[in-house]
């Protein structure tokens, strides 16, 4: 402000919103050339939406001072919400505009995976990308679902139920709560918080049973392991998905994740695949060719 009260002339730069050129009531300001003449003979401000503006790459060149406030967290995500919206909305684009919830979930499972992928290879370029995929698909959804016509809500809405639900379920953080002291007890607290907002009649309601089975099982057990049921009320039965519940359960009980444990050991068997077939051509063999006998000396000569 005090640059401003300084000023013999205040301009507004292009690319300011329409709402904002009202409220600042300043005029349009004048060529380049023009505006770096003016400013050699007075003070002036120009007002600007960014610093790519020919006036304002001018003013800059030519010495003067910049001033402006660092852009608060999550700026950039107005951008995608505008960009999003624009894509879904007439003139935008076609195949953006027929997808539904349904058609999109395949690309939602996808993004995940892939997302899941960077993290277990610790790729910090893959990690940003995949996760602004993921931020697409949630941003996807939400425009979508803001098109219903009984029941529409938008990106707002998703936020301001997140924000509820952060804020009520760290009761120690946000309320007069000192009651939990450790992660376990956080858990313990979350499942009571989630039982009495969502009105849950069982333990086990709210689970997805759309995820993978492994990663289903777990849950089934940390649930059943948070109230307290008895381990030898888990399956026992001789089948193979009884077998397999009961090992993934006991897994999880005991503090292991069993989807990541699989996902290491069946990423590690797969690397020893693919050195065993770079020893086969090495050796000049087809790996496409090999026999038990094969494998079992190219497993041996991978030195894995």
């Amino acid at each position: 402000m005090p640059a401003v009260r300084r000023a013999s002339a205040v301009y507004a730069a292009d690319g300011l919103s329409a709402a904002t050129r009202s409220a600042l009531q300043f005029p349009a300001a004048p060529a380049a050339e023009a505006l770096l003449a003016q400013a050699r003979r007075e003070p002036v401000v120009l007002i600007v939406p960014d610093l790519l503006s020919a006036q304002a790459r001018e003013l800059r060149a030519a010495g003067a001072s910049l001033i402006g406030a660092a852009a608060p967290v999550g700026v950039e995500l107005l951008d995608a919400v505008t960009v999003m919206d624009r894509l879904r909305s007439p003139g935008g684009c076609p195949w953006d505009a027929e997808q539904d919830h349904d058609s999109l979930r395949r690309y939602l499972v996808e993004e995940t995976y892939e997302l899941l992928d960077a993290i277990q290879q610790r790729d910090r370029a893959s990690l940003r990308e995949e996760l602004g995929d993921v931020l697409l698909q949630v941003l996807f959804h939400s425009r979508v679902a803001a098109e219903h016509a009984a029941d529409p809500f938008g990106v707002d809405e998703v936020a301001a139920e997140l924000v509820s639900k952060m804020v009520s379920r760290h009761p120690h953080v946000f309320a007069e709560d000192d009651t939990v002291h450790d992660a376990e007890s956080q858990h313990l607290r979350w499942d009571e918080l989630k039982q009495r907002e969502k009105q849950r009649e069982s333990i086990v309601d709210g689970v997805a049973t759309g995820q993978p089975a492994a990663a289903l099982a777990a849950k089934l057990a940390q649930r059943a392991g948070r109230a307290d049921l008895p381990e030898d009320l888990l399956p026992t039965g001789t089948s193979v998905g009884d077998r397999l519940f009961g090992l993934v359960a006991r897994a999880r009980l005991e503090g292991a994740d069993p989807e990541d444990e699989l996902r290491a050991s069946a990423l590690a068997f797969a690397s020893r695949v693919r050195a065993a077939e770079a020893a086969a051509r090495a050796a000049g063999q087809d790996p496409a060719t090999c026999n038990a006998a094969d494998w079992r000396r190219y497993w041996a000569a991978s030195g894995e």
